[in-house]
């Protein structure tokens, strides 16, 4: 059945002259940058006046599409299919007493459900709270406390993770099987139901533009996650500015790998590939191989190609040669990307990956656009419909020219995908758009052609002898070195200097940490690093500790480095000193 979609509106044909702008100068910077201008919007509905509108027009083109590594099997669903389908998941979750406004903690994996769900939510005007699946039963109790959520959804394999949350939330489990009688634990739905309901679904009203259509938890990489509101726009519409930096465009097959549950899925996964109109491409796995990874992309022909530095990273240790068709498109993000795995890469590919920033709190802002020239380490210049300012920590004076400083938002312009505020916190919101900027907390460098350098969070950057150390750029330096597979420099308290840099290495296969490695580590470092930079302590671990989105939080980093010093243990150290 051919699904005939729903007409276009004056808000459909506002974000399509935006999209189309982008679109039609993928290459020219200088005049998106000048000319793009962000539609106005007083309603709006991405899932309504947008997919549905797309749907319409090309309803047989894959929408999502996902293979399953363990098994082989491909399944995809085209835009017709989804739609259709949602419209009977909003009809369903009506019928179960949701209304707009209504919010629902979305716990699942990468399965069909969760582009069902999510855009079934938006259909109604209910708010999507996106959760991985790695949290246990305590965050998952918190999580919906916090953000006062009368519904969840997930997985019926993890329906013990909810079994401290209130009793008066409504929990709808779907099956692990394709099976849509399968039974739902006790007091769950059973998503199976959803299949029973109407397919014409009508929406209570207009959807305000401003309203609530997301709530995403930060990752917490220093403190308690904060919940970041977003807008029908904000994320929706805003995900025009990722779009153009992944340069995905209509028909491209987009490989984005991200675990469901934070912004970056909804970035690559959902909004940027279906305003341009693209495939989403899902591999599941449950252990990564990059050799496997290579032959899914080629045997499905993978146009554009997102991913974090750890797979980056694991990428780079394979065999890119193999990879017949690399995709035109290559980008980086989470965090910044080591200019050792950009060069590996482009010896292979024959082709740059771009790097790109932004925040769970915004779309991206700052990158390195399709057709730019790429400066090695730079993350890029701002995106279209961003005034990107660098503002001094220290005097919150503003930064002009080539400079250093925290990487800001000037609020003087309208920037429509910056977050709607963080959730019922105005002293958060308050504090990071103080003095007419939105504040990132990341300080980055500017050079003279308005290019940006990550230099490192706020917090993580320290002194040693009264100089400024960036771990990054240490981390830059160390990741160069054929053994070091993952590194984190975190600051070692010390009586005579204030604190040197101490390097926390995890290592390649085939290395084995000891002084033999260490020694070859530290003439490493005299050969790439200032003497002011100099890495002074070494500890070798087999993992790093991370955020469930695999941020490295360096502030657990510290504090056990910190413990260690002041208890004056050394076992399982080694310093430069024994090594000169």
């Amino acid at each position: 059945m051919t699904y005939a979609g729903r007409p276009a509106t004056s808000a459909t044909d506002a974000v399509r002259a935006a999209r189309d702008f982008l679109l039609h100068h993928p290459h020219d910077y200088d005049t998106v940058v000048r000319d793009f201008a962000w539609p106005r919007l007083e309603e709006f509905n991405f899932a309504l006046e947008w997919f549905d509108v797309v749907a319409g027009e090309h309803p047989d083109r894959a929408a999502v599409t996902i293979v399953e590594e363990a098994t082989g099997e491909t399944h995809s669903w085209s835009y017709g299919e989804l739609a259709r389908r949602s419209d009977q998941v909003a009809s369903w979750l009506v019928d179960l007493g949701m209304r707009p406004g209504d919010k629902m903690v979305v716990m699942l994996n990468n399965t069909i459900e969760l582009w069902e769900i999510l855009m079934a939510l938006m259909k109604v005007g209910a708010v999507a709270i996106p959760t991985s699946t790695l949290l246990n039963d305590e965050d998952v109790a918190w999580r919906i406390a916090t953000a006062d959520a009368r519904f969840a959804i997930a997985p019926v394999t993890l329906a013990d993770r909810f079994d401290l949350a209130r009793a008066d939330t409504l929990k709808i489990a779907v099956p692990a099987t394709w099976a849509h009688d399968e039974p739902a634990p006790e007091g769950w739905e059973r998503w199976g139901a959803s299949f029973g309901a109407s397919e014409a679904f009508t929406p209570a009203g207009p959807t305000p533009a401003d309203a609530t259509s997301l709530l995403y938890f930060t990752s917490g990489t220093t403190a308690r996650p904060k919940l970041v509101r977003h807008t029908q726009v904000s994320y929706p519409v805003a995900h025009l500015s990722t779009m153009y930096w992944l340069g995905v465009s209509p028909g491209d097959v987009h490989l984005n790998i991200s675990s469901p549950g934070w912004g970056k899925h909804a970035w690559s996964n959902f909004f940027s590939p279906f305003l341009a109109q693209a495939t989403v491409f899902i591999l599941n796995y449950e252990r990564f191989s990059a050799e496997r990874l290579l032959k899914v992309m080629d045997t499905h022909q993978v146009s554009s190609f997102c991913a974090p530095p750890t797979v980056w990273r694991m990428l780079i240790q394979a065999d890119l040669t193999r990879l017949s068709r690399p995709p035109r498109e290559l980008v980086g993000a989470g965090e910044a990307l080591n200019p050792e795995v950009i060069n590996k890469v482009r010896d292979a590919w024959h082709n740059t990956i771009r790097d790109g920033y932004g925040q769970t709190e915004m779309t991206c802002c700052i990158g390195n656009s399709p057709g730019q020239p790429v400066k090695t380490g730079a993350m890029g210049r701002p995106m279209p419909g961003y005034r990107v300012v660098l503002v001094d920590p220290n005097t919150d004076e503003l930064v002009e020219g080539a400079g250093e400083g925290e990487i800001c938002l000037d609020l003087s312009y309208h920037h429509a995908g910056l977050m709607g505020g963080y959730y019922e916190a105005p002293e958060l919101t308050a504090e990071a758009c103080r003095g007419g900027y939105y504040h990132t907390g990341d300080i980055g460098t500017r050079d003279e052609d308005g290019y940006i350098t990550y230099v490192g969070r706020a917090d993580d950057v320290f002194k040693a002898s009264d100089y400024k150390i960036s771990p990054f750029e240490l981390e830059s330096a160390l990741m160069l070195h054929p053994a070091v597979a993952e590194c984190a420099v975190v600051p070692s308290p010390d009586e005579v200097r204030g604190a040197v840099p101490k390097a926390y290495v995890t290592l390649a296969g085939g290395h084995e940490g000891g002084r033999e490695v260490a020694a070859s580590v530290f003439a490493h470092c005299r050969e790439h690093l200032n003497g002011y930079q100099l890495v002074r302590i070494i500890e070798f671990t087999q993992a790093l500790p991370k955020t469930i989105s695999s941020k490295i939080r360096r502030v657990e980093l510290r504090a056990a480095e910190a413990q260690r010093v002041e208890a004056g243990q050394d076992e399982g150290q080694y310093f430069y000193r024994d090594f000169r």
